[in-house]
């Protein structure tokens, strides 16, 4: 056992004081874990305790919506800096027709290219037995084959061998005058947009992080998307929405849309000019996110399709509520992008259980909002809540709708306030549907045994309403249906003014040029009348 003196003894309690001495702090955090045990302790404490955790977590204040009487003030507006001057990028010098203004998005090097892959697909389907006799497609013959698509859609009948029936009541002579039906089968089912050996070699990267599933159509998806950049440029207020390419082909991008008029197909992220419906740029959604953005299929659709080194900036980009997030809006305005569009209450960052909110019964035209630095959030009760979000507009500027209300004397219209970025949505966010609009008048789209196929027909639809959309820009002299008339004219290489020729079944005889009486004395005979009485007799006395 050790022993210590008393000058030792006397050390180890001084060190050990030092050791299990307390800050004032620590003393204080000390004595709150006593009392706070204590407590527990004490059942008569025990029913305090939820009051004192919720106490803890309402220290952040809660926000609350305010109404129309509320000033909001806009953020600053963007500069309006586009790359190029908004329209058509094309002298105005030069003297534009449909087809030139066609060819500009098929172009002869793109049809070249066609021509090329088409006649390897054809040399192909020979070597494996097929026996059609078909010789290479020239550029000039493809573009009468377009024509005739073009004249079917302007044209309708049942079938494609309807369109070379002869000697019927319904005939319709003008496509034999193009080709003929087995040559416009044999490009039909040889139509190429790649070459069939690269396609061999795509189709054996299936599975791996190399295979595009978008190969079929690559080349010539590329070449319209370049075109549709280049030939116009877009004013300041776009459209972003889907679009469906009708298609049931079990090829893994095929997707259906309960709310769109085309359920099942392709579906293509489409930006438009909201002025006119002008396709600026598209993309065909392939299944999977190829974006490494990871922030989610609306926000990278979007993004993509924003190229500042091409638009410029200053845009002002309306979308619908699968786009539309907080994270989206804020990274579009740093990126000197406006941006408005309907929103879902669930998503992140989005104002929840925020006090003050419509309800069920909140009366029509009351509107909630709460601002966050660019972001401003609204609420409007229509017939329906509506949820908008906006970088660039104010909550209420004094805007009103009118609406039709039914009352105890019938229905009657009545105005009620609505909020700004509601008003400009409504206003802006039809560039897409417009453009789908125009796309559907003429539409060469049919029924096809290749799905590759179908997104063809449908860059045939996006070039040609494209050009009527810039041919309308500059001169507005023709309607939909003159200028597709023309169109069609010039890629088979005929007039459309063509001279009708009479024959003997167009002679209608006056009635009575036969009988002998005033009305008829001095008239000469008809030269087809006497030719036919002059056979008659002959016949009778044989």
């Amino acid at each position: 056992m050790a022993h210590y003196t008393v000058e030792e003894t006397l050390q180890m309690v001084l060190d050990s004081e030092e050791e299990f001495t307390f800050s004032s702090e620590e003393e204080r955090d000390s004595d709150d874990e006593r009392l706070h045990f204590e407590e527990r302790l004490d059942p008569k404490n025990r029913a305090k305790e939820p009051v004192a955790k919720r106490a803890k977590v309402d220290k952040k204040p809660t926000q609350s919506w305010k109404t129309e009487t509320d000033v909001d003030m806009a953020p600053q507006a963007l500069r309006f800096l586009p790359t190029q001057e908004p329209g058509p990028q094309l002298r105005p010098c030069d003297a534009h027709t449909p087809m030139s203004l066609f060819k500009m998005f098929f172009s002869e090097t793109a049809m070249s290219i066609l021509c090329r892959n088409t006649n390897a697909q054809a040399a192909r389907s020979r070597a494996k037995g097929h026996k059609y006799k078909c010789s290479d497609v020239s550029i000039s013959e493809l573009y009468r084959y377009i024509g005739l698509l073009f004249y079917m859609a302007m044209v309708k009948l049942r079938s494609i061998r309807d369109y070379w029936r002869r000697e019927s009541l319904f005939s319709v002579p003008f496509p034999a005058t193009v080709m003929s039906r087995d040559r416009y089968r044999t490009i039909s089912w040889n139509l190429h947009m790649s070459h069939p050996d690269a396609d061999k070699d795509n189709d054996g990267k299936r599975g791996t992080a190399a295979h595009d599933r978008l190969f079929r159509v690559r080349p010539l998806m590329d070449s319209i998307r370049l075109a549709c950049k280049a030939i116009y440029h877009p004013r300041r207020n776009l459209a972003v929405d889907e679009r469906m390419v009708a298609c049931k082909a079990n090829t893994g991008m095929t997707q259906y849309v309960k709310a769109k008029p085309t359920r099942w197909g392709f579906k293509l992220f489409v930006l438009a000019d909201s002025s006119n419906g002008y396709t600026v740029d598209f993309a065909v959604y392939t299944g999977k996110n190829n974006f490494p953005t990871g922030h989610g299929l609306p926000y990278d659709a979007v993004t993509s399709l924003l190229d500042r080194t091409v638009l410029g900036s200053g845009y002002h980009v309306y979308m619908d509520n699968f786009y539309t997030s907080p994270k989206l809006l804020t990274d579009l305005f740093a990126l000197k992008f406006g941006a408005c569009g309907t929103y879902r209450d669930n998503r992140k960052d989005c104002p929840q259980n925020a006090a003050n909110s419509l309800t069920n019964k909140s009366v029509r035209g009351s509107i909630r909002w709460i601002r966050d630095g660019h972001l401003v959030f609204v609420k409007w009760m229509d017939t329906r809540e509506v949820s908008v979000c906006s970088t660039i507009h104010a909550a209420y500027t004094g805007d009103t709708v009118q609406r039709r209300v039914k009352t105890q004397n019938g229905w009657r219209t009545k105005t009620f306030p609505c909020p700004a970025p509601v008003t400009a949505y409504n206003h802006h966010m039809g560039g897409v549907d417009l453009s789908d609009q125009l796309l559907q008048y003429y539409t060469t789209q049919h029924k096809t045994m290749k799905w590759y196929r179908k997104l063809f027909l449908h860059f045939l639809d996006i070039a040609a309403t494209n050009a009527y959309i810039v041919h309308k820009e500059l001169y507005g002299t023709m309607s939909h249906k003159e200028f597709m008339e023309e169109l069609i004219a010039e890629l088979c290489g005929v007039s459309q003014k063509i001279t009708p020729k009479r024959s003997s079944v167009d002679h209608v005889p006056v009635p009575g040029a036969g009988q002998a009486s005033d009305a008829t004395a001095g008239r000469r005979i008809c030269v087809l009348c006497k030719a036919k009485h002059v056979l008659c007799f002959m016949v009778l006395f044989q």
